[in-house]
């Protein structure tokens, strides 16, 4: 310790700038910044660079050196053809990669090469399965190395063989032996061990096989007979279902073109019955024949327009059972339009009747009390009496006899005295459609037609009024189209087509029409 006891602070290694003040200190240079996130930044750019280039590595290495791509993948085919892997799914096969090659460079003959290569190992292989007896296999073999041009010669050979050893194996004999026992028995088609299959599976092992041959002939033969038979009967499904089944088996059958004709012949009549059924208003009839003609005949457009006027005729019962308010029955007979053909027009115009029925017996009050109703049943049924007694039969709207009765007739449809009543004026409906239709008011007569169709419901006479006013609808349409009126000859058209579709000129109408209308 110094004298005097003082300790004296000790200097440390510092300047002595360290001590001056503040004031008389140089200013020392600013410090960069502390950024720790610019590195990670630069970091996370160099990661996505290498990414992009490993996966791009392949492209571009195709785009910069083409012939090396090209030489790799004659490497890996070379490789493939090595393993056995001649051919796979996934393109890893050496068909495959060879054929890739290839594409990349037509010129390259290596890879010309290597397919023959991979034609014969094929080849090879498939005479290998032979002798293994996998026969499966052998046939796609076989196939291979005929997509790899391997000399017809050879693959047909092969073929042979396989086709030797497979009959052997299935026992040709026993199967030919089969075949005839179903044949007298009966069992021409329709199972495993009908005579028709079992012929066909020898000649697949064996083409030239005369039993065979001839087996299956006479069996075919057969069929055909049958299939007369089954025309004889007016049964055409069962005849056509036999006669396409002879044209599956042999095409150049000798006895196919006249039965082929004799089905188109049957199939014609059953559709001339069922335009006879039609007319006479037999439905079921004429649905079951034209049925028929498309068993025999699936494309006949004409039984098709048959059907079409079937659903429509159904469509229309429907209506006349909705205007007597009878509306199950309506229902019904609307189902059975739909199930025959969604095409036919009439639906339409059934299901917005059926609508218009519920609604005014609705309005009408059917829901009141039985003795009240009946008191508005007579109350109506005396101003039907009036109006007719004023000549007030169909006009005016809603003050007419036809309306009073029908306002009647929804509050009490089974009632005789309603009944009764609509009979009078069926006379004065056939009257009025037959004035209107005279004096050219279409509009008119249809609302007569609509009256006369609730009053005497289906019958031929009311079928023949409802074509003669289709047929004015479209004589009215084709003036106005000479006359350059498109839309009034659409209307024409529409109106002529809801009241008869099948009437005869209406397609030609509409095809001119058509024309018309795709010119302007």
């Amino acid at each position: 310790m110094p004298p005097g006891g003082r300790v004296e602070p000790t200097l440390g290694p510092w300047d002595d700038d360290d001590f001056d003040p503040p004031s008389h200190r140089r200013a020392a240079p600013a410090a960069a910044p502390h950024r720790p996130w610019a590195w990670a930044v630069a970091m996370l750019a160099l990661a996505a660079v290498g990414a992009g280039l490993f996966v791009l590595r392949q492209p571009l290495s195709d785009l910069l050196w083409p012939e090396t791509r090209a030489q790799q993948l004659q490497v890996d085919a070379a490789r493939a053809l090595a393993e056995g892997r001649l051919t796979s799914a996934d393109g890893r096969g050496a068909r495959e990669l060879y054929a890739a090659a290839l594409a990349r460079d037509p010129d390259r003959s290596e890879a010309r090469q290597g397919l023959a290569k991979v034609g014969a190992a094929a080849l090879a292989r498939a005479a290998a399965a032979i002798e293994m007896r996998r026969y499966r296999d052998a046939h796609a073999l076989l196939a291979l190395a005929r997509e790899m041009a391997v000399p017809r010669a050879k693959v047909e050979a092969l073929e042979q063989r396989l086709r030797a050893r497979e009959a052997a194996e299935a026992g040709t004999d026993t199967l030919l032996a089969q075949a005839a026992a179903a044949r007298l028995a009966g069992q021409l088609d329709g199972g495993d061990h009908a005579a028709l299959p079992l012929y066909q599976r020898v000649l697949a092992l064996q083409p030239n096989r005369t039993e065979a041959l001839e087996g299956r002939e006479d069996t075919l033969a057969d069929l055909i007979q049958l299939a007369r038979t089954s025309l004889a009967r007016g049964e055409l499904a069962e005849a056509a279902s036999r006669i396409r089944r002879v044209q599956a088996a042999d095409a150049g059958h000798v006895d196919l073109p006249d039965a082929l004709a004799q089905l188109a012949r049957a199939g014609e009549q059953r559709r001339n019955q069922g335009d006879a059924d039609l007319r006479r208003g037999g439905l079921d009839g004429a649905l079951n024949h034209y049925l028929a003609t498309l068993a025999a005949m699936p494309e006949d457009a004409a039984a098709e327009r048959g059907l079409i006027r079937v659903a429509n005729a159904y469509a229309e019962r429907s209506e006349r059972y909705a205007a007597d308010f009878r509306f199950d029955e309506a229902e019904a007979a609307l189902r059975d339009a739909r199930a025959i053909s969604l095409q036919a027009p009439g639906i339409a115009a059934a299901e917005q009747r059926l609508g218009q029925a519920r609604q005014s017996q609705q309005r009408y009050g059917q829901r009141e009390p039985s003795a009240q109703r009946q008191r508005r049943v007579g109350q109506l049924l005396a101003d039907a009496t009036q109006a007719e007694a004023r000549g007030d039969l169909l006009t005016p709207p809603g003050d007419s006899a036809y309306d009073k009765l029908r306002a009647a007739q929804a509050l009490a449809p089974q009632d005789p005295r309603v009944r009764g009543a609509m009979a009078r004026l069926l006379p004065a409906a056939r009257q009025c459609y037959e004035d209107e239709l005279r004096g050219n008011r279409l509009r008119r007569a249809r609302e007569c037609l609509d009256a006369r169709a609730a009053l005497e419901g289906d019958s031929a006479a009311l079928r023949d009024a409802r074509r003669r006013l289709a047929q004015r609808w479209i004589a009215v349409g084709d003036e106005r189209l000479g006359a350059g009126e498109i839309g009034a000859a659409q209307a024409a058209l529409s109106a002529a087509r809801e009241l008869d579709p099948q009437t005869s000129g209406l397609t030609e109408f509409a095809d001119r029409l058509r024309a018309a209308s795709a010119a302007n």
